[in-house]
């Protein structure tokens, strides 16, 4: 099934888009940075958007990088909450030099639905292994693990990995394995060890370094990567996620992917994650696509 998806999440607002850029309301604070897709115009004034807290200037010499200019006493990390089915979720944000500030909020619909999954297995009495790849600040690892699943949670820069231990610590959580490694070196050798999980949720850049140096773009890897996860996705009462944040890659292009690797399930949605500015502009801010069988 297709379909848009737009979290009900407290602690985030998406307040206005357009000319490229986006204005948030994290938490108390209010962030204006770059947005590739908000090709519109404003619906706010310009002296409205100047009241950001915290705003993204990019560097002249570079289409990536830049630096926050934060009004006086406005702190470079605070926390917020997401409540996960009536169980509060603590992340900690922080403006780093890339304009991400540590958290994707669209990602809560894919929360929810890891969230119910491992609470179905568990109600089932099996505990489910959850595999996080490309895994970041660890939303998805919070919600796999505060619904009881054993999650193994892999990203290559040990920096945030370090980060969403902060995150599973200060949400009251505890148990997960953290690994340092390349998530495509990781799955290879998971499939020779025969290793299987209930879960697996891929949430990969269109491109990236692995902790030794490997090579990651998301056209020529994709394809080798799911096959190997297919091979350690248990063959039924399992699930998946794929998330796909690169430009130009649609929903279907993911679902025509992962069928090739996996089969037809029998269960499937598919389509973009969004949220909505107080204009009723909707943004689009990456695709999904998501089984169980």
């Amino acid at each position: 099934m297709q379909e848009q998806l737009t979290p009900l999440f407290g602690d985030y607002e998406l307040v206005d888009t357009g000319d490229f850029e986006k204005l948030e309301r994290f938490g108390r604070y209010l962030t204006r940075r770059p947005e590739p897709q908000a090709i519109w115009r404003p619906s706010l004034s310009e002296e409205e958007w100047r009241r950001a807290d915290a705003a993204f200037l990019r560097d002249a010499r570079s289409d990536e990088r830049g630096e926050w200019r934060l009004r006086p006493g406005v702190p470079d990390r605070w926390t917020i909450g997401y409540d996960l089915r009536g169980r509060q979720l603590r992340m900690r944000l922080g403006l780093t030099s890339f304009k991400h500030v540590g958290i994707f909020p669209e990602q809560a619909a894919n929360w929810d639905f890891i969230y119910d999954n491992c609470r179905r297995m568990q109600g089932a009495g099996c505990t489910p292994r959850v595999l996080n790849l490309f895994a970041y600040t660890g939303g998805a690892t919070l919600a796999a693990r505060a619904a009881g699943a054993d999650v193994t949670h892999v990203d290559s820069v040990k920096q945030v990995v370090t980060w969403a231990r902060e995150n599973m610590e200060q949400s009251g959580l505890e148990g997960v394995r953290w690994i340092v490694e390349d998530a495509l070196k990781f799955v290879q050798r998971e499939v020779r060890r025969g290793n299987r999980y209930r879960g697996i949720i891929l949430d990969p850049p269109a491109y990236g370094r692995g902790a030794n140096g490997e090579k990651w773009i998301l056209e020529d890897n994709l394809c080798e990567m799911l096959e190997c996860c297919a091979q350690l996705l248990e063959p039924a009462g399992a699930f998946l996620v794929l998330n796909l944040y690169s430009m130009g890659l649609s929903s279907t292009l993911a679902r025509t992917a992962v069928h090739q690797a996996f089969g037809i399930p029998s269960e499937e949605q598919w389509g973009e994650l969004c949220f909505t500015d107080r204009a009723g502009k909707q943004l689009p801010l990456g695709t999904y696509y998501r089984f169980t069988r």
